[in-house]
């Protein structure tokens, strides 16, 4: 009940999963999850626990056997891809080999790069927000690691979608390149208030950040709260046991 007249505004998650399943080989995945706008969460768990199904399943890469997906504020259980709000980089393969850098980033204005003007513009300037300002005509190639995976996030600029969904994409580079290519993300989604899921299993990406932490085994979200939470001593036998193996030096 609310008193004194005051109007209440139902927040609308930009990412609604609801008994969302998907069954491979022997096991069985069922995911619920809601996220807001903003948000910037890690997902974290064993090899093999579903974490890059979830975000295939956000994405449209994998269809939902049942369940619903709504994805700012609209069903998108059955849509494909491209009609979702959701942009995905991966580890690799975020390039076109053949085509310059500004080319490729402009494929997220348009997939027949028939750009204007104003489009060229804006590809500039979102390479310029990632630190490869004249370097539009450059191919991959000719660019490190750590540049080329700044292509792929300006490529998402141009994008402009609201979801964000990161797939192990800084995991080829060096831990301090790692951690700096985490932080321009972060920096980016706080810009744009874009909702943002990285999947890691380097916990030193996220030196300095207590982000929202999903904990995925066994196809399901099994503990979801502050990465220093889950840190600390936690009563889920799988979740402690992650850490602890993390904390050991390789």
């Amino acid at each position: 009940m609310v008193s004194g007249g005051a109007a209440v505004t139902d927040r609308v998650p930009v990412i609604a999963l609801e008994a969302v399943r998907f069954d491979y080989e022997a096991m069985h995945m069922r995911f619920d999850l809601t996220a807001d706008a903003g948000e910037m969460i890690a997902v974290i768990g064993p090899s093999g626990a579903g974490k890059s199904t979830l975000l295939n399943l956000i994405a449209g890469f994998e269809p939902a056997l049942s369940g619903t997906l709504r994805l700012a504020g609209r069903n998108h259980t059955r849509t494909a891809p491209a009609a979702r709000p959701v942009t995905t980089l991966f580890q690799e393969m975020n390039l076109f080999p053949h085509l310059s850098v500004g080319r490729n980033v402009g494929l997220g204005i348009d997939p027949r790069l028939r750009l204007s003007a104003a489009d060229i513009e804006q590809v500039a300037a979102a390479l310029a927000r990632v630190g490869l300002a004249g370097k539009q005509d450059r191919l991959p190639g000719q660019l490190s690691g750590g540049e080329r995976q700044r292509a792929a996030l300006a490529r998402s600029l141009v994008r402009d979608r609201p979801i964000l969904l990161l797939d192990e994409p800084f995991a080829a580079l060096d831990p301090p390149l790692r951690r700096q290519m985490v932080r321009l993300v972060r920096e980016l989604q706080a810009e744009r208030t874009l909702t943002v899921l990285l999947v890691t299993h380097q916990l030193d990406e996220l030196a300095g950040m207590d982000p929202r932490t999903l904990f995925v085994d066994d196809g399901r979200i099994t503990a979801d709260d502050r990465l220093s939470h889950l840190a600390a001593e936690h009563p889920v036998p799988a979740v402690a046991g992650f850490f602890a193996s993390a904390s050991r030096p390789a």
